[in-house]
């Protein structure tokens, strides 16, 4: 907040604490940002053999990194950048969400297939967006058989991962295709809003919309 407000706020709250009031350090009002600021954590997952992707309730994160844009697609794909994460703007993404989330990953898919990704995709998913006029196509979960989706990250055939999931033994029956995203350098999200803003994310960086200016600018 501190740096996208240009306001330091540590350093106010400790004078406040030492006696000295908001008025006498100049401060009054609300500041309204023209720009918008992502933080993105930076997780040290790779460094854990064995260990998920997907978050629990203790804090995992060892450093975070922040993109600032006029909007907030370029700014979440400045994020993205920063922590690592290399959005691909062609290639093919693998798709594979829980029933509750196939409706809400319908947008996402249209956008990449409209912007020239392959989709590919386990049966439940694939069918439903193929219901929707989509064209994805099937890959075998692990369980199915070979070849799956696992061996094609491992060949390099996937560009990112979408993979929402739900219940124990599901996340269990999806833990190989996260742990080889991440030990593949595959851009990767396990949330449906996580992989809309990466769609608008990757679409910004196909307008080329990435400038570079100093953060002055935006602050001043």
């Amino acid at each position: 907040m501190s740096k996208a407000t240009g306001r330091p706020l540590a350093k106010i709250a400790a004078r406040i604490m030492s006696g000295k009031s908001l008025q006498e350090q100049g401060i009054s009002g609300d500041i309204e940002p023209a720009h918008v600021a992502v933080k993105e954590s930076v997780f040290p997952f790779v460094k854990f053999p064995g260990v998920d992707t997907i978050l629990g309730p203790e804090m995992k994160s060892t450093g975070e990194v922040m993109g600032i844009d006029a909007d907030f697609a370029t700014a979440f794909a400045k994020a993205q950048l920063g922590a690592g994460v290399k959005l691909p703007v062609s290639g093919n993404v693998f798709i594979s969400v829980r029933d509750a989330d196939k409706k809400h990953v319908v947008s996402a898919a249209q956008k990449l297939y409209d912007a020239g990704f392959n989709l590919v995709a386990t049966r439940g998913t694939a069918s439903f967006l193929q219901e929707k006029g989509i064209k994805v196509k099937v890959v075998n979960k692990v369980l199915e058989g070979r070849p799956h989706i696992v061996d094609s990250i491992k060949n390099g055939d996937i560009a990112m991962v979408i993979n929402t999931t739900q219940g124990a033994q599901a996340v269990a029956d999806s833990f190989s295709i996260r742990r080889n995203a991440l030990m593949h350098g595959v851009a990767y999200f396990t949330t449906v809003a996580g992989a809309k803003a990466a769609v608008d994310g990757i679409q910004a960086i196909i307008r080329e919309d990435l400038g570079v200016k100093p953060l002055q600018d935006y602050l001043y």
